[in-house]
């Protein structure tokens, strides 16, 4: 710890001094806000800036576009630069480890950057003939973004190439708790941007946020894309600007009698444990179908896991959680080891999750919710349809429209799980946390926005993208033939005779 606690020292005090911040200015948020503009001056200004940035590339081609994107991802995703963002996002925000931070700044920005960068989003977008619809891509203007503390190294950068891609600015509100990692971040992208010949002021990063700012921009932008907590998304929708935000994530993941048990333990493992957990996307409770029950947690348990005694439940639940069930920030995206130290328990060595066996849902049951950190639930069902009763339940509580996943070679046990549950997407025999968002393995958007639809209280159930920040025109056409109106019997058919 002491060791960890000079890298972080040193690299952001490197960091200031190059960038001329004083430390005391930086301990002293409060009174820097103060002594300059008031938020909502403070917010016009950056608007203003942004405003102007984004009308200097509201006419620039696909080419010019595509650049810029290719651009941002590069500066931030090549060799040496990635390694050293890792580090100081970990360093700053002591949350998650290298490792998952690392993948996150190397590897999802180039999958999400591959994702796009063949898509026309300039000109004409489609063409219907039958029609007679043509549908072409306007940008939207000032997109203000809202990035989390659990991933700060990666958010700001796929944010930023999708409201880019649609020829918008953004401006970027960091959780306080990420502020230098951000701001690294977004000069990186700034100074890659004014080298292809474009305003740096095209992405605009919230130096000292506050919340007081972060409200002001949502009111003063075009479009909010937010990412973040419950309280963070209901404020963006109440802001009184468009908004895309995200629901509360709680995954939940069957294993049926069908799987591939040691592929499925594998995968397990790698999303409970990737960045600590601090994903939403992470395997929060996991269901057994009692016939592989006892083989496939002994699996897990080989694997790292370790499986809390009711004595070391309860004593999990009283540090996870204080009295009023508010989830304690102290556990969130932190290694199994400490949070056994800070609960009291005495576990063996390289333990990387841990597994909690649980038979409830709701407030009164607080592992079946979402946890942030490497402690899963673990439930026994009886068959396929008991798993799904039970999905259903547990989501009804938290996590309802986000995602659940399955390991199954069952076609039918998959598609009764995808039609019975309120949920937007599911994976299947894949590790949850890595697939949500989009991976290299499968089809779904790269992003690390992630819509629940009205189950979770959202507009969309979108993997949200470049698609979902601009405006279209619709340009229609007279039909070569004029549509005649069918006759009744045919419209209404048996229905007619069914109403006196």
């Amino acid at each position: 710890m002491k060791s960890l606690q000079k890298t972080k020292t040193g690299k952001i005090q490197r960091f200031l001094l190059k960038k001329n911040i004083k430390i005391e200015e930086i301990l002293m948020d409060k009174q820097v806000n103060e002594s300059e503009l008031e938020p909502k001056e403070e917010i016009q200004e950056l608007v203003r800036r942004s405003r102007e940035a984004q009308k200097q590339i509201e006419n620039y081609t696909q080419e010019q576009v595509d650049e810029l994107i290719r651009a941002m991802v590069w500066c931030v995703a090549r060799p040496g630069v990635a390694e050293e963002i890792a580090q100081f996002t970990v360093d700053e925000t002591q949350l998650g480890n290298y490792e998952g931070k690392f993948l996150k700044i190397q590897r999802k920005t180039r999958a999400t950057l591959m994702d796009i960068i063949d898509e026309k989003s300039v000109g004409i977008l489609e063409e219907d003939k039958e029609r007679e619809i043509v549908k072409i891509a306007k940008p939207m203007g000032v997109i203000g973004a809202l990035a989390p503390s659990t991933n700060p190294e990666a958010t700001p950068v796929i944010k930023a190439i999708h409201a880019v891609k649609g020829r918008n600015s953004i401006i970027v509100a960091p959780h306080p708790r990420a502020k230098l990692t951000n701001k690294k971040i977004c000069d990186l992208m700034r100074a890659a941007i004014e080298s292809c010949g474009a305003p740096a002021d095209l992405v605009i990063g919230i130096e000292i946020p506050s919340l007081e700012l972060t409200n002001e921009l949502m009111a003063q932008c075009d479009r909010v894309l937010a990412t973040g907590g419950g309280a963070m998304v209901n404020a963006a929708y109440s802001s009184g600007t468009p908004a895309l935000g995200v629901g509360v994530g709680n995954a939940v993941i069957t294993v049926d009698e069908t799987a591939d048990l040691d592929d499925a333990a594998d995968k397990i493992k790698i999303s409970k444990t990737l960045d600590l957990a601090a994903s939403c996307s992470a395997d929060n409770s996991v269901i057994l179908v009692e016939k592989i029950y006892e083989e496939m947690l002994s699996k897990l348990e080989e694997r790292g896991g370790y499986l809390a005694n009711s004595e070391e439940k309860e004593k999990l639940r009283n540090t996870i959680w204080d009295e009023e069930g508010h989830l304690n920030t102290a556990i969130v995206a932190q290694p199994a080891e400490k949070i056994a130290e800070m609960a009291g328990l005495d576990i063996p060595e390289n333990i990387e999750f841990i597994i909690v066996p649980e038979d409830g849902w709701g407030p009164e049951n607080l592992f079946s919710g979402e946890k942030l950190s490497v402690v899963m639930a673990l439930y026994k069902a009886s068959d396929i349809d008991h798993a799904i009763e039970l999905t259903n339940n547990i989501q009804s509580y938290q996590g309802q429209g986000h995602s659940c996943g399955i390991y199954s070679s069952s076609d039918e046990n998959i598609m009764k799980l995808a039609n019975i549950t309120k949920t937007s997407r599911v994976m299947v025999n894949q590790p949850q946390a890595a697939s949500n968002s989009g991976n290299l393995w499968n089809g779904m958007r790269q992003t690390f926005s992630l819509g629940c639809g009205s189950w979770g209280g959202n507009g969309t159930n979108n993997n949200i993208s470049w698609r979902d920040l601009i405006n279209e025109t619709w340009v229609s056409k007279p039909l070569p033939q004029t549509k005649e109106l069918i006759s009744d019997e045919e419209l209404f058919g048996d229905v007619m005779n069914k109403i006196s």
